[in-house]
């Protein structure tokens, strides 16, 4: 039997790239899942793909910054499934600044410190508490947070790195408040990866160079010297929400080429 059978997954964000991968990864191993993004065109897309493997799916569509919006989307879940089992809080990114030095150290606006806080930390707080309760119901419970290379180290920009060390944060808080009552909370941290938030061009600005050196610049800080693809963050994904992953929690798992070791 499919480890995931008969399960019940939301992922955030997974209407491309990384929660799109995870989101196929789990429907494979038998799980029906519900994927929310902002975009309904690429709902529809990776909902099909979901069907295609026998299992059901669902899309919703959702703004992870309004809270309204996360309480209707995992609303529609459980209407759609009686509950959920597995929460992937997979949306994140940067919510730009109005100007190129908004986003320093010695001139950080506050709103856009205040809007990456709440696209990449609250948002995730405030999707767990929302589905905790169905999971503990149940007396099973898998949450996967979706990390970053910059969650454990510096280099990244401050509010999007301060934002994923909360994330670590929250993850083993919560992991230990919930220590046996079924539910197991973990991060996974993905490095370079080749998804459409990636911009080469702009980092390539940023570094002075170019997209093609700083592609180059980046796949050389791992290990493996290269950009995974999302599809590789999948089955650890899918580990993480099983029924044999529950010894593991509280933890920060990477996958991501050995980035900067």
């Amino acid at each position: 039997m499919a480890r995931l059978a008969n399960r019940v997954a939301l992922v955030t964000g997974g209407g491309r790239g990384i929660g799109r991968s995870i989101a196929l990864a789990m429907a494979r191993e038998g799980c029906n899942v519900a994927v929310s993004s902002r975009t309904e065109s690429e709902l529809d897309t990776v909902v099909g793909e979901i069907t295609a493997m026998g299992v059901e799916g669902l899309g919703t569509c959702a703004d992870c910054m309004i809270l309204d919006d996360i309480k209707a989307s995992v609303g529609q879940v459980v209407d759609t499934f009686g509950g959920v089992d597995i929460l992937v809080n997979n949306a994140g990114g940067m919510v730009p600044p109005t100007t190129p030095a908004g986003l320093l150290a010695e001139s950080h606006e506050d709103e856009a410190f205040i809007g990456n806080l709440m696209l990449n930390l609250v948002s995730v707080q405030r999707a767990c508490r929302e589905a905790l309760p169905y999971m503990l119901a149940r007396g099973y419970g898998r949450i996967i947070n979706i990390g970053s290379g910059y969650a454990k180290r510096g280099g990244g920009l401050l509010a999007y790195t301060a934002a994923k060390h909360g994330v670590v944060g929250l993850t083993r808080a919560m992991a230990t408040e919930l220590d046996d009552r079924g539910v197991t909370v973990n991060c996974l941290c993905p490095g370079w990866t080749n998804t459409k938030l990636v911009d080469w061009n702009l980092l390539g600005m940023q570094w002075g160079t170019d997209a093609g050196r700083a592609k180059a610049r980046a796949s050389a800080e791992t290990i493996q010297n290269r950009i995974l693809e999302p599809d590789e963050l999948g089955p650890m994904a899918a580990l993480l929400a099983s029924e044999e992953s529950r010894g593991i929690t509280g933890q920060v798992i990477s996958v991501d080429g050995g980035y900067k070791v």
